[in-house]
C-alpha cells in the first residue's frame, strides 16, 4: 500500500509591513493550519503535534519574523535537512523602503528593531539581519505595488491547489522604462527586436493581437532566440526541482511593455506548456501607456 503523502508546509516570513499577516490570514483560508510568530527551533515539534492531531495531510504555515533573531540559523539547518518530513516552500514578502515606511507609519506602530531611533534605521536592520534568509526563498514576493486584495489572490495562485512536484512557471512581460521587477529569476530583453511601436497599423494594438504577435516572431533572431532560450529556462527548470525550488519567474522585457515583451512572453509561456511545465503569464505594464 503506498504511503499517505504529507501536506505542505508553508514558512512566511519577510519584512515588516510586507504583508505576512494578510499572507498568514489568506493560507487560513485556503484550509492551512497557521501558526504566527513561532520561533523556528519549534517548527518540529508543531508539525509532530499537527500530525499527530490532524494527519500528515493538514497543510501547515507557519509565519516567523525578525524578532527571531539567531533562530534563523535554526530554521535554515532544518529545511536543508528535510527534518519534517514535509514539502516545505520558504516564502519571502518585502516591498520597497518608501514602501515599508508608509505602511508601518499608517499602522502607527513601531518597528521590532527600532529602539530609539528612526522607523527607517529599523527596516534597514532588519533588511541587513534577514539577507541570508532572503536568499535562501522558495519565492520572493515583492508587494510593493499590491493592495491587500492582490496580495491575496497571489497567495491563492501559488498556494491554492494540492501541492504538486511540477515546477510552476509565471512568465512576465514588462517595460524597461518602469522598472525590472525585482523578483524575476531570469530577465530577457526583447529590444533587440524592430518595435511594432513604429508601424502605424500596429501601434494601437498589443502583443497579444495576432498581427502583432505574428510581426514580432516573424523578424530575424526571434526564432533563434527562442531555439537557444528555451534549452537554457528547461535546464535551469530541472535544476530548480533537484533543489526543491518549486517555482520560477521568467521576466521578458521590451521599452513599454506592450508590444514585443507580451508577444515573445505568450510565446514562450506556450512553448513550456507544450513541455508539460506548469505556466501562468502575467503583463505587468500592459495599458500603462
Amino acid at each position: 500500500m503506498n504511503e499517505p503523502t504529507p501536506g505542505e508546509l508553508v514558512i512566511v516570513t519577510g519584512m515588516t509591513g510586507a504583508g505576512r499577516s494578510t499572507a498568514a490570514k489568506e493560507l487560513e483560508d485556503l484550509g492551512y493550519f497557521v501558526v504566527d510568530n513561532l520561533p523556528p527551533t519549534l517548527v518540529r515539534d508543531v508539525v509532530r503535534l499537527v500530525d499527530d492531531s490532524r494527519g500528515i495531510h493538514q497543510p501547515i504555515a507557519i509565519v516567523v519574523d525578525v524578532r527571531s533573531g539567531s533562530f534563523f540559523d535554526s530554521l535554515q539547518a532544518n529545511r536543508h535537512q528535510q527534518v519534517t518530513g514535509r514539502p516545505t516552500t520558504l516564502l519571502f514578502l518585502e516591498a520597497t523602503e518608501d514602501v515599508l515606511v508608509r505602511r508601518q507609519e499608517a499602522a502607527r506602530r513601531p518597528h521590532p528593531l527600532q529602539g530609539g531611533g528612526r522607523l527607517l534605521h529599523g527596516l534597514r536592520r532588519e533588511r541587513d539581519v534577514m539577507a541570508d534568509i532572503r536568499g535562501d526563498a522558495d519565492i520572493q514576493l515583492d508587494t510593493s505595488n499590491f493592495n491587500v486584495h492582490q496580495l491575496q489572490d497571489r497567495i491563492a495562485e501559488l498556494f491554492g491547489t494540492a501541492a504538486t512536484t511540477r515546477l510552476k512557471v509565471t512568465v512576465i512581460s514588462f517595460g524597461f522604462k518602469y522598472g525590472i521587477p525585482v523578483d524575476a529569476d531570469w530577465v530577457a530583453d526583447m529590444r533587440f527586436l524592430p518595435n511594432p511601436h513604429w508601424v502605424p497599423e500596429l501601434r494601437p494594438q498589443n502583443g497579444r493581437d495576432p498581427d502583432v504577435s505574428a510581426y514580432v516572431l516573424s523578424q530575424p533572431g526571434a526564432g533563434q532566440f527562442l531555439e537557444q532560450y528555451l534549452p537554457v529556462l528547461q535546464t535551469v527548470a530541472e535544476g530548480y526541482l533537484r533543489e526543491g525550488k518549486r517555482f520560477m519567474q521568467v521576466a521578458v522585457g521590451c521599452t513599454g511593455g506592450k508590444h514585443r515583451s507580451v508577444a515573445m512572453t505568450e510565446r514562450i509561456a506556450g512553448l513550456l506548456r507544450e513541455s508539460g511545465y506548469d505556466v501562468s503569464t502575467a503583463h505587468r505594464d500592459l495599458g500603462r501607456e
